[in-house]
């Protein structure tokens, strides 16, 4: 049943959908956390809140007439699937918290969900197929994740919290919405962060407020970033914490209390992180990525390596410890502060250097013309066709490619294709439980290997 449209003039020649109801059946499901359907004309819907297979009732959220396409919110379930549960955080749902993209479905399902987004995204922008990947198609837990149905991980050890101008309660942001969903309480966020009491704390004046609680040390840190004009609050937490600020006028983050750093503990080492610097979210993801890269790569004594991307120095500092004393590794990082990091954690290293500025700048410039190995992690953007076309002309024996994004990825195993690599295993990782994210790592190798 379809309800007559809901039309609000908007321009001289447009009208918005918003508001309007269709009818539709599910089909399969796209990258972003939402499914495809189609109304009754053809026109394609971006589904949240629904699943494969489902009839469902579907109210437009974002679009117009003539568009190619309008997101919608399932709003009524009329036939569910047999992967559906009742969402166990109070705040999922059409309208509320954007945090979470899969709080209705098993845990199994989501990440059955991931697999075909990865498998559609390297078909349709890589041409290859899971088995020409060398993929078995499976998405795997983190450690300690694999659930039953109706119950969360508490795996989110850095959460940004919006705060409600009018009230000064910490939230998280609506989907596709700069309003703010208050909340008492959130359910992936870590116990080190739940246990500061962030959401039961006034933040008037403050436009964020992030809290982190580092992985293998007892260290939280909460960065403030003020409303312009407004007063820093006498920050008094439920557990001890450093604070930080954001400059209102520079983005710079400054310390005011407690040490401006956390310390991150992975792969056998403790890593410096500063200033609200990059580090991986889930608790277990650091080990686990380093474990796929390393063994996919499997490093020599001797070998020359780079680490491009490299934050606060992860994988420099795993290549390091298994190429020996007579390798070397050259890290790239864009950020100031993740560099000074780097060079801190990997002072321990003589033959570790770190490189400040962007890859597609810096690499060129560096003269390297060989390597045996090459770790990469870009942001999720990717790294692109220059870059690619760099890499590949520097022969290495493996690359490790760490995505966190399938469409990046395919697009650049692409391009490795067209500089004479091919992938030689791919492992996903459902590192981002509830939500539609998904960490890759694939190793590619030269095509010509071994005939």
């Amino acid at each position: 049943m379809q309800a007559e449209p809901k039309k609000t003039q908007v321009g001289p020649e447009t009208d918005t959908l918003v508001g309007q109801e269709y009818e539709v059946e599910i089909g399969p499901v796209a990258h972003g956390g939402h499914c495809i359907a189609r109304t009754d004309e053809g026109q394609v819907l971006f589904v949240r809140h629904a699943l494969p297979g489902e009839r469902v009732v579907a109210r437009v959220t974002e679009g117009e007439e003539g568009a190619r396409f309008l997101r919608a919110d399932a709003v009524r379930i009329l036939e569910a699937s047999k992967d559906r549960v009742e969402a166990p955080c109070p705040y999922a749902g059409p309208g509320r918290c954007g945090g979470c993209d899969w709080q209705h479905a098993k845990p199994g399902a989501q990440r059955r969900l991931k697999g075909e987004v990865i498998a559609e995204q390297l078909k349709r922008l890589a041409g290859l197929t899971p088995e020409e990947a060398g993929w078995d198609g499976t998405v795997m837990p983190a450690e300690g994740d694999k659930l039953p149905p109706g119950e969360v991980p508490q795996w989110r050890t850095r959460v940004q919290y919006a705060i409600d101008p009018a009230t000064g309660h910490a939230g998280l942001r609506r989907h596709r919405s700069h309003e703010v969903e208050p909340i008492e309480h959130c359910m992936i966020a870590a116990e080190g962060v739940s246990e500061l009491g962030i959401e039961q704390r006034d933040w008037t004046g403050m436009e964020s407020v992030e809290a982190i609680a580092a992985t293998g040390s007892q260290d939280r840190q909460v960065i403030l970033t003020p409303r312009p004009g407004a007063r820093l609050p006498l920050v008094e937490l439920d557990k001890p914490v450093s604070v930080l600020r954001v400059d209102e006028k520079t983005g710079g983050v400054h310390r005011v209390h407690g040490r401006p750093f956390v310390r991150e503990r992975a792969d056998g080492r403790t890593h410096r992180v500063g200033g609200g610097g990059f580090w991986q979210v889930h608790p277990k993801a650091a080990d686990t990525l380093v474990k796929a890269v390393m063994q996919g790569l499997l490093p020599r004594k001797g070998d020359m390596a780079l680490d491009l991307y490299c934050g606060v120095g992860l994988f420099a500092g795993a290549l390091a410890d298994r190429i020996g004393e007579k390798g070397a590794v050259l890290g790239i990082e864009s950020g100031k502060r993740a560099v000074q990091d780097a060079r801190h954690n990997l002072a321990d290293f003589p033959r570790v250097r770190i490189e400040q500025g962007k890859v597609e700048s810096i690499l060129p410039r560096t003269g390297i013309t060989e390597v045996d190995l090459i770790v990469l992690d870009p942001p999720r953007a990717g790294a692109g066709r220059q870059t690619v076309a760099h890499l590949a002309s520097l022969a290495a024996r493996r690359i490790a490619y760490v995505a966190c994004d399938p469409a990046a990825l395919a697009r650049d195993l692409a391009y490795f294709r067209e500089g004479g690599y091919r992938v030689r295993t791919l492992r996903a990782f459902d590192l981002f439980p509830m939500t539609h994210h998904v960490e890759c790592v694939a190793i590619l190798e030269p095509a010509t290997k071994g005939l």
